[in-house]
């Protein structure tokens, strides 16, 4: 692609260095950027955690970039980043929701932001090194299709990208496998072709994510009351920000047989405590939908929906409720289905769209939300 400008942003991991080479070998002009989010953990740290967002990830995409003979840039997005990752992620734990932080970064980080300024450098594209690919349909619009990996794919995380984001993204890493990618980087010479994989959110990379929150209060989160499906007190609880519905480990409690987290109330801040029948529910509601292959999904469509990252999907028909709020109804009960996390619905491979998860639907609720 001659004279095509695209900017890759490099997180300093192998998959974006790798997006970087076959771009350039495309015939792209290939910048590189990685974008500073505040990340300041010690570099030993961020590195055997994986980290994309630190001081390691900076000093390894410019060895990359070096390599490869592009340019690279630093860029300051700390602002953007606390805003609509970090402001966001403890306002969802303390609200009683489980956040999905990647979904926020990708929509209004690293995209939103850096596509932004991108183009006002005089760039055509960015690009990264997600395991997604993009298709221009029939009808006009842009889409994500799953990756030729099932185990890699990252659709489910990119389901928010707006049309204009899809127009100006190239994601050349979803056509090949992980094993791929890294004999890639190894035949480049890539320094980081064995580098691992991130494994925790970049800005918690100790996995603590209640202690991250109670630091980011004025106060910590206050303990309170377990509480069973009746309402009957069975126990006290370290503060409703160390968990999440469907929660079996880490809850102190000796009920002499496996229970779960089935609820989490704020106003009171109860964790209501259940057996395993009461983390099932028929449907879901979602609000914050996000139209991807087509501007409507007609009433009574049947998808498939993944609400969660590792999700295998479920079979399920789509109704329009209030406002921009969608009712999913599964074919089969779905266990511990999320406030907070997104569901994503597929046509096949293809990404028609997906929204926030606001409740678990029982039998008695469902004719409440369709229209």
């Amino acid at each position: 692609m001659a004279g095509k400008r695209v900017v890759v942003g490099m997180s300093g991991g192998v998959d974006s260095s790798v997006a970087a080479c076959l771009l350039q070998d495309a015939g792209y002009e290939v910048i590189g950027v990685t974008m500073q989010t505040g990340q300041d953990e010690e570099t030993e740290v961020l590195e055997e955690n994986g980290g994309c967002c630190g001081l390691s990830a900076v000093e390894d995409a410019r060895r990359v970039a070096q390599k490869i003979k592009i340019p690279h840039y630093v860029m300051n997005f700390k602002r953007e980043f606390k805003e609509h990752v970090i402001d966001y992620f403890v306002d969802a734990y303390v609200k009683g929701r489980t956040p999905n932080p990647c979904i926020a970064c990708n929509r209004f980080v690293k995209w939103e932001s850096l596509l932004r300024r991108s183009l006002e450098l005089g760039a055509d594209y960015i690009a990264t090194g997600h395991y997604a690919r993009i298709r221009h349909l029939e009808n006009g619009r842009y889409a994500l299709q799953s990756s030729v990996t099932c185990e890699k794919d990252q659709t489910y995380a990119l389901y928010n990208l707006t049309q204009d984001q899809l127009a100006h993204t190239l994601m050349p890493v979803g056509d090949y496998t992980k094993d791929e990618i890294r004999q890639i980087a190894a035949q480049a010479g890539l320094p980081v072709a064995q580098k691992p994989d991130s494994q925790e959110i970049c800005f918690v990379p100790d996995g603590d994510y209640a202690g991250f929150i109670d630091r980011s209060l004025p106060e910590p989160v206050p303990p309170g009351d377990f509480v069973n499906t009746k309402g009957e007190k069975i126990g006290r609880h370290k503060g409703i920000t160390h968990y999440t519905i469907g929660q079996r480990k880490g809850l102190g409690l000796s009920m002499g047989h496996p229970v779960f987290v089935a609820a989490i109330r704020p106003q009171s801040n109860e964790v209501v405590i259940g057996e395993s029948e009461d983390i099932f529910a028929p449907a879901l509601l979602c609000s914050h939908v996000n139209h991807m292959a087509c501007e409507q999904i007609e009433d009574g469509t049947a998808v498939t929906a993944k609400i969660r990252y590792n999700h295998r999907g479920a079979a399920c028909r789509i109704y329009k409720s209030a406002g921009d709020e969608i009712c999913c109804l599964f074919e089969e009960p779905q266990r511990a289905i999320t406030p907070g996390q997104a569901v994503v619905f597929y046509e096949g491979d293809t990404v028609l769209g997906g929204g926030v998860i606001e409740r678990a639907l029982q039998e008695t609720d469902i004719d409440l939300y369709i229209r």
